[in-house]
């Protein structure tokens, strides 16, 4: 029997293996795609403590990864599809089971992060991490001095809006409808902005580029008009969903699906806790993940010594 089982290998999860194989926890990672998360979609992250100019994402999470085994804890390749609350005289708190395996653990941390809603137009998934991006804070910086798109109306997407200014020479904002959904207060400081100019009432049929992007093609809701906008980059901002299906029938969630947790990031199942960007915050970065991560897997060895099981 495992003391925890953590469930996702990003930022979050990779963290709190590192700490709990430091509490010489029993316990072992479970990851469906490869370690890293979403934020493998940049190529580079700048605002991670520690490394001026940045680090290319994929050595970071290299790092983190090395880190992870050399305390022990193994990452398996698997997908989880069911939990389980145990209730046999063994003392067995959950069954985890996967495509392949089946474990018992007496603490679950589930790290699995949450998506990016895409457009679902031509180019785009082609051109990830070559101009399109769904962070501004990870990576305008790689847009200094550039005139870039961001779909959106919401307040994401505006607060991003309104930092790609501090390095954009332009940001045009395209939306669907002719009026935000953002707080009054971001759209009055939008509206301000000279740099932000808006193109209402229409959507985006096609990022444009082979090897960068290099604009999109609009098109115009009511009247169908199509127009091309010349662009380095496109940011996206029509929603995230949290990885949260396979366990809403255990733990509260909000209204869009992300884990409620408390500061010590236990969840309303004893037991349960969660990390990163699938519990309900108000920032989704690389380093509050993994600072929810380190939470996670104290606030779990704590449950433990405490647990009369």
């Amino acid at each position: 029997m495992y003391d925890t089982i953590i469930i996702g290998a990003g930022p979050a999860g990779l963290t709190a293996a590192v700490y709990a194989g430091r509490y010489r926890l029993q316990s072992k990672a479970i990851e469906k795609m490869i370690p890293g998360g979403q934020i493998i979609l940049s190529e580079t992250i700048e605002n991670f403590p520690g490394f001026p100019g940045g680090i290319k994402t994929d050595e970071l999470i290299a790092r983190c990864t090395k880190q992870v085994a050399e305390v022990g804890v193994p990452i398996e390749n698997d997908e989880v599809v069911s939990i389980a609350e145990a209730k046999d005289e063994a003392g067995y708190r959950f069954v985890i089971k996967t495509r392949s395996n089946e474990f018992t653990t007496k603490t679950i941390i589930v790290a699995t992060g949450a998506w990016s809603k895409r457009l679902g137009v031509p180019n785009e998934d082609a051109l990830i991490g070559k101009g399109v991006s769904y962070c501004g804070t990870c990576d305008g910086p790689f847009f200094r001095n550039k005139e870039v798109v961001l779909v959106g109306g919401g307040d994401r997407a505006i607060e991003d809006a309104l930092y790609l200014t501090s390095y954009c020479s332009k940001v045009t904002v395209v939306h669907r409808r002719r009026e935000l959904r953002a707080s009054k207060i971001l759209q009055e400081k939008a509206f301000a902005n000279e740099k932000i100019v808006f193109v209402w009432d229409s959507v985006i049929e096609k990022i444009n580029g082979q090897a960068r992007v290099s604009g999109v093609t609009v098109k115009n809701v009511k009247s169908g008009a199509r127009s091309e906008i010349a662009c380095s980059g496109v940011f996206i901002f029509v929603g995230i969903k949290p990885n949260t299906d396979f366990i809403k029938n255990l733990v509260k969630l909000d209204e869009a699906g992300f884990i409620i947790t408390g500061h010590d990031m236990s969840t309303s199942a004893a037991g349960i806790f969660a990390c990163g960007d699938c519990r309900h915050k108000s920032l989704y970065q690389v380093v509050n993940a993994c600072g929810d991560g380190a939470v996670a897997a104290d606030s779990a060895h704590k449950f433990i010594l405490e647990s009369p099981r």
